[in-house]
């Protein structure tokens, strides 16, 4: 099974979501509400469109784990942000 590490951003809210999942787009079907969804979820507070804007592939959750907890970093966040911000240009 393959595992992938992901940064999602919604824009309306200017928020950014970093997860692991063995399958994204339902997790993401998820987050942005088309599937059921606890209420208290950070993804379900900030209400809007959320789009998948970085993604890294592994052959382990545990790999996984490990690159969502450095993109969770402050190296990890500018990182996210510096991709972010030249999205479009």
């Amino acid at each position: 099974m393959e595992y992938t590490t992901y940064v999602i951003y919604n824009q309306y809210s200017a928020k950014i979501y970093i997860g692991q999942t063995a399958d994204l787009s339902k997790r993401l079907a998820r987050h942005n509400g088309l599937l059921p969804t606890k209420g208290t979820s950070y993804t379900h507070k900030n209400s809007g469109f959320w789009g998948v804007v970085y993604t890294e592939k592994f052959k382990t959750r545990e790999e996984a784990v490990k690159r969502e907890k450095e993109l969770k970093s402050y190296q990890g966040r500018v990182f996210i942000k510096n991709l972010i911000s030249n999205v479009g240009r």
